[in-house]
């Protein structure tokens, strides 16, 4: 599972942009290619170097494949929009619940989280504007964050 994580923070960081599938189908390439030459390994060396070699040189395979397809390059770019859009609608839609759960909370709660996470005062800082114990404070916005976590 380890090696899996590794392999794709090698595709991620290659500097080129594939798609979800492009990423799945080389990482299958690379441990499809390590099983078949199981018998070339040494075991008393390291793995990851040999994976990595591999995964890279799959990468470039890929890269001058996709070179050469424009159509892929058009799909690429689609891609990318509706990732973008996908991220704007899921931020926008997290922050209707967050201020929606605002809403819904008691005054003082919202002057805790508003002053803790939007004006980045600290616990005690909180405390003795609101005039409360510190314990107090601390464990009403602990109580917040569950909730927004369940509802987020």
């Amino acid at each position: 599972m380890i090696l899996l994580g590794y392999v794709f923070i090698i595709i991620k960081n290659s500097g080129y942009l594939f798609s979800n599938e492009d990423i799945e189908e080389i990482a299958s390439d690379v441990f499809l290619a390590v099983w078949k030459n199981k018998e070339k390994l040494d075991l008393n060396k390291e793995i990851a170097p040999y994976i990595g070699k591999i995964t890279k040189n799959l990468i470039s395979k890929k890269n001058r494949n996709n070179k050469y397809n424009d159509e892929n390059i058009e799909d690429f770019q689609d891609l990318l929009y509706e990732q973008k859009d996908n991220i704007r609608i899921e931020e926008n839609e997290k922050l209707d619940i967050l201020i929606n759960q605002l809403m819904q909370m008691k005054e003082e709660d919202k002057k805790i989280f508003t002053y803790y996470y939007y004006e980045s005062k600290s616990i005690k800082e909180i405390s003795v504007i609101l005039k409360i114990s510190q314990i107090k404070a601390k464990s009403r916005l602990s109580r917040i964050r569950k909730k927004m976590k369940k509802e987020l």
